[in-house]
């Protein structure tokens, strides 16, 4: 459910994802090293934001938003997560120029018939 490039390979973030967008591959890396136990749903869940009436005066009023950066524990998770993978990944001959390289789908393609 959870999958990361590593970014600094091929810039994919830890992120949630759906298995349906997934594509599976007969590629096989050794994750046992990798700590992943801190990262669940709540990890990943977004704060909400409580919605201000404005008030006349207010109301055409510019304000800066906070940048939308990540906070700093997402990114040390991050560079922990991708230490441990990009040693993993050095130790499969090949592998990380096949991370990094691009792959898209075209018109016609079936990826259910696709050998990797």
């Amino acid at each position: 459910r959870y999958l990361s490039g590593p970014f600094k390979i091929n810039g994919v973030p830890i992120r949630r994802v759906n298995q349906t967008y997934v594509i599976a591959t007969s590629t096989k890396v050794d994750i046992s090293g990798v700590d992943v136990s801190k990262f669940d749903d709540k990890y990943f869940a977004r704060e909400k934001k409580q919605k201000v009436k404005k008030i006349e005066g207010e109301l055409f009023e510019t304000e800066k938003e906070a940048s939308k950066s990540l906070p700093d524990f997402k990114k040390d998770d991050q560079k922990a997560v991708d230490a441990a993978l990009i040693k993993a990944i050095e130790a499969v001959p090949e592998l990380k120029a096949y991370l990094v390289a691009r792959f898209s789908l075209r018109d016609g393609d079936k990826p259910h018939e696709m050998v990797f």
